[in-house]
Parts: structure tokens; C-alpha cells; sequence
């Protein structure tokens, strides 16, 4: 029996934009570990044999310092998004042109360090909005990928505000980081959305549990593994089994955190999983990627799209203006 597709991508966030979501000073000078971050990813995919997709951020693509880095991802056949370009997780807040002004600026940088211009857009912090959907439409971008279906946002949010010494401020511009409740109530599978004036737009879920909605990106899984290599890998188990039973089509995300460590990224203590020894993340990664890969044949998120577009007349299709954005 032929395996179902499934999509690998990694959000590329950078140093810089950890720091600056979280409050803290420094940012403006753009520190970066793509240096450090890139050539081990690389060679992590290149030793199992996997393509993926690496959502890019725009002003890191616009600096010279990183650019060779940036090159290296599609010179080994890897793919590239947009990850809009100053990284800011309040874009939901922006008006129509701010929004098409990231994306542009993004797209522009991304294609001018990598080759290649992205076809697929992933919001920062996983938010987006009703104008959103409608710019990457405009603008002939094949799929959105920046919603989480799941319940847990909002608790993901109110840890990382404890962790935080955010302004009142800040942390109005951060009221939905990670989403709200509602996010809940979104698809898991991958569906359309109906725009008005009769166009769609793929949305393509990072995928949660089936009937439960808990994550099961590699982050959240590397937090279960702290307690329990056991856990980790029967819950990822039972995620992939019952995205098979129900025919759900698996976006599988990685973080640059996942493979770094705290003695490489020093001034990310904050963030959960710093505190796992490099060694144990490399274990838990490959052991992950060899369970979905006995289930699933996982490819980048442009192929995966692709294969859904092509489906389109049967997929799912849900009005954009069901979240009331």
C-alpha cells in the first residue's frame, strides 16, 4: 500500500526574533545562528534522506551575514517560504497594505539569497487574519500555513508571558500569540478557503491530534520527552495512527531550537527544551522521523501542496469569514 504524503517544514526563526517576541533588549543588532543553525539541519536531512521546507524571515534574508547560509538551503534541493519579514506574531493586527508590505519585502529577500521565490506563507507566532488570506490570494501565493488547530494557545501564552518581563503594552500586542480558544474550532485537515468574489485559497494546518487538537510538532513532543522517551514516542504513535485512520494529511514543524543547544544559543534559556542536552534531541529527532517515515512519505510543504491542489475539487472548503476576523 502506497504511503500518504506527508509535509516537513522548519520555521526559521532566528536569534533576533526569539529575543525580540520575548521583550528583551538587543534585538535591533539582528543576532543570528544561521550560521551554526543551517549547515546542521542540513546535514541531519541529508544523512535520512529527507526534503523540507524552511520558512524564511524576511530581514534575515535582506543581510548580508546570512546569506550564505540562506543559499545553502536551496543548493541541497530544499524548499523555501515566507515567514513574512520583521517577524512580528501581532500581524493579525496589521491592516491590509502592512500585511502586503511583509510579504512583499519577505519575498523579495528570500528570492534574492535563495534563488527562489516562495509559493507558501506561514505567519509569525502562527497568526493571521481575514485581510491576510485575501493579500497572499492577490499576490498568487499557493497555500497559507498558518494556522493551529488546538485549545492549548492560550496556556502556551500565558507560560511564556510568566517567563517574560513584557510590558502591559507588549503584552497587548501579544494577546493572541500562539492563537486563542477559537483555534479550536479550525480544521485539522487541510481545506480551502472560499474568498469573496468566488477564489480559494489552500490552508494547509500545522496538524494536531485528531478529535483531541493537542500539538504534535517536534517542540511540544521534545517537552514530553524531559519526563519520558516512552510518552513521547506511544503519543506520537497514537497521533500518527489516527491521522491514517482518519485520512488526515500530516504538516509535521520543526523549530531551530529543536536541534540547538543552550551552550550555542546562549540568552534562549527561557525558551522550553534548553535545558535537554543536545545529544538527547538528536536521538529523540531521528527516532521521530523514523516512526513517521514507516507511516508517511514526507516531503516538502511545496510537493505537499501540490499533491492538494490537485485534489482540490474534493477537498474541504470553509468560508474566511467563519472566524469572524
Amino acid at each position: 500500500m502506497k504511503k500518504p504524503l506527508a509535509a516537513l517544514s522548519l520555521d526559521l526563526d532566528n536569534k533576533w526574533s526569539y529575543v525580540k517576541t520575548h521583550g528583551d533588549t538587543g534585538w535591533e543588532d539582528y543576532p543570528s545562528y544561521l550560521d551554526i543553525l543551517i549547515p546542521q539541519v542540513l546535514d541531519f536531512c541529508g544523512r535520512l534522506d529527507l526534503k523540507m521546507t524552511f520558512f524564511v524571515v524576511g530581514q534575515d534574508a535582506a543581510l548580508d551575514k546570512n546569506r550564505r547560509a540562506l543559499a545553502e538551503i536551496t543548493r541541497n534541493g530544499h524548499d523555501v517560504g515566507n515567514h513574512s519579514h520583521r517577524h512580528e506574531p501581532w500581524l493579525h493586527l496589521f491592516p491590509r497594505e502592512k500585511i502586503r508590505e511583509e510579504i512583499l519585502l519577505a519575498e523579495k529577500a528570500i528570492q534574492e539569497a535563495t534563488g527562489r521565490r516562495p509559493a507558501g506563507f506561514r505567519g509569525p507566532g502562527f497568526s493571521w487574519s481575514e485581510d491576510l488570506i485575501l493579500v497572499l490570494k492577490e499576490l498568487d501565493y499557493n497555500y497559507d500555513a498558518s494556522t493551529l488547530p488546538t485549545w492549548i494557545g492560550p496556556l502556551g501564552r500565558l507560560y511564556y508571558f510568566w517567563k517574560s518581563d513584557l510590558t502591559p503594552d507588549e503584552k497587548r500586542d501579544r494577546k493572541k500569540l500562539f492563537g486563542g480558544f477559537r483555534e479550536a474550532l479550525l480544521p485539522v485537515k487541510p481545506y480551502s478557503w472560499a474568498l469573496p468574489g468566488g477564489g480559494r485559497l489552500l490552508e494547509i494546518p500545522v496538524t494536531t491530534m485528531p478529535f483531541f487538537k493537542v500539538p504534535i510538532h517536534f517542540s511540544y513532543l521534545l517537552y514530553m520527552a524531559r519526563f519520558s522517551d516512552a510518552l513521547m514516542l506511544d503519543y506520537l504513535g497514537t497521533a500518527a495512527n489516527l491521522c491514517r485512520w482518519t485520512r488526515t494529511g500530516l504538516s509535521f514543524l520543526l523549530h531551530p531550537l529543536d536541534f540547538l543547544s543552550a551552550e550555542e544559543v546562549p540568552g534562549l534559556a527561557f525558551f522550553p527544551g534548553m535545558d535537554i542536552i543536545k545529544e538527547k534531541k538528536q536521538r529523540a529527532l531521528s527516532r521521530v522521523m523514523e516512526i513517521l517515515s514507516k507511516k508517511f512519505q514526507l516531503v516538502p510543504m511545496d510537493v505537499y501542496a501540490e499533491s492538494l491542489m490537485v485534489k482540490k475539487g474534493r477537498s474541504r472548503v470553509r468560508s474566511l469569514r467563519a472566524k469572524g476576523a
